[in-house]
């Protein structure tokens, strides 16, 4: 399996996540489960087949969470030096050439993206057109809705 990159903060996420679903979701199943049975004939019990099929959802996403944290890469955006450019765990201030909105990303792992809180996946279009470049240089991103350019402003790696 191939590693997968995060960030300091995303592994924290995930390990919380996996946290609270081996201590709190994963019994609460069991719990169901067994409730759900003590109803009796079990061919047509709802809520047995609601608790199995939520049990299901929560080893799956348990054993998800333990394989990307096994082979993740944890990179911690302060101990950055890539002499300016943008890498995976900087901040980049960025330009709308087309309507000159400034917008602020950083680029972080697939499973912690989330644009509003500015954070954009590595794999993304955007991240993608960025790496590599340094402030001052334009990036090209081909959008849905067209091309679009984008001037560098800033790298921080904060």
């Amino acid at each position: 399996m191939n590693k997968v990159p995060l960030t300091i903060i995303g592994a924290e996420k995930l390990r919380a996540e996996l946290q609270r679903l081996k201590s709190v979701e994963r019994p609460a199943v069991i719990n169901a489960i067994a409730e759900a049975r003590s109803h009796g004939d079990l061919s047509e019990n709802a809520e047995y087949a609601a608790a199995k099929e939520r049990q299901s959802f929560v080893e799956g996403r348990i054993a998800e969470l333990e394989g990307k944290l096994s082979h993740a890469m944890i990179v911690n955006p302060t101990l950055l030096d890539a002499d300016g450019r943008c890498v995976f765990g900087a901040t980049v201030d960025l330009e709308d050439m087309g309507n000159g909105e400034v917008v602020t990303y950083q680029i972080v792992g697939e499973d912690e993206a989330d644009i509003k809180e500015g954070k954009i996946s590595v794999t993304s279009p955007i991240a993608r057109a960025l790496i590599g470049k340094s402030a001052g240089d334009v990036a090209e991103v081909q959008a849905p809705g067209g091309m679009r350019e984008y001037e560098i402003l800033d790298v921080k790696y904060v």
